[in-house]
């Protein structure tokens, strides 16, 4: 690949632009990371609390494991960003392109959910996180139009997901792509590609999952709106 870069590349790399960009734009106040620690660590807790069924449920376990750490962890991502940046062409190349695919959603959800925690971690005081304060967060920030989209890319990532375990040579053809993932410097995304594959194929079928998941956070997205009208009205 030439380093002309492609649109796809050039999508990606804007996408993990965005991300960089807000986690050093934190970095000039030095109230501003723990207080975005704080609001990861609590809708962490959030999920792990809303979808404890899952994590019990042998069917859902993984796929549930998967999104708890991979989308809502409260884990340092910038090493992984930062890895996946370099190496985005290399990534174009080796990888199908369902695969490709499905890390452009991913750049695009990761840099839109930054967004959203940016704006949520900037309106609260404290690096404290009770419910009381993620409501009032989110009173402040508000974006329902963003928040419907993150749903919806979420969403979409899973189905995504799902397809690729339907293709049945794709679970051995990321196995070996193992010795070239190393070698281009793409082993953490081939360990992200393998546990996100892993957890949707223990599922065989992801419809009922994802349609759970689809109700509950459409759910607290309603319940947060009407707590924000409320405070409004109230004001």
């Amino acid at each position: 690949m030439s380093t002309d870069f492609s649109p796809r590349v050039r999508r990606i790399l804007a996408e993990l632009g965005r991300v960089d960009a807000i986690r050093a734009g934190q970095w000039l106040d030095s109230s501003l990371p723990p207080r975005v620690q704080a609001l990861k660590a609590f809708q962490h807790q959030r999920f792990r609390h809303t979808y404890q069924d899952f994590l019990i449920n042998p069917r859902y376990e993984k796929a549930a494991c998967f999104f708890l750490e991979e989308l809502y962890g409260p884990g340092d991502f910038s090493g992984r960003d930062a890895q996946f940046a370099r190496v985005v062409p290399a990534l174009v190349r080796l990888f199908p392109v369902s695969v490709v695919d499905t890390v452009e959603l991913l750049s695009e959800l990761h840099a839109l959910s930054e967004v959203l925690d940016d704006a949520m971690a900037r309106a609260v005081s404290r690096p404290v996180m009770s419910m009381a304060d993620y409501a009032s967060a989110w009173s402040s920030v508000q974006q329902l139009d963003s928040r419907q989209r993150q749903l919806s890319m979420v969403l979409a990532l899973g189905r995504q997901l799902d397809r690729l375990t339907q293709n049945r040579l794709m679970r051995q053809s990321l196995r070996w792509m193992r010795p070239a993932a190393r070698a281009a410097g793409l082993e953490k995304l081939q360990q992200f590609l393998e546990r996100g594959f892993d957890g949707f194929s223990a599922m065989q079928g992801s419809e009922e999952f994802l349609a759970i998941i689809a109700s509950r956070e459409q759910q607290f997205i309603t319940d947060m709106q009407s707590a924000r009208d409320i405070q409004g009205i109230a004001g």
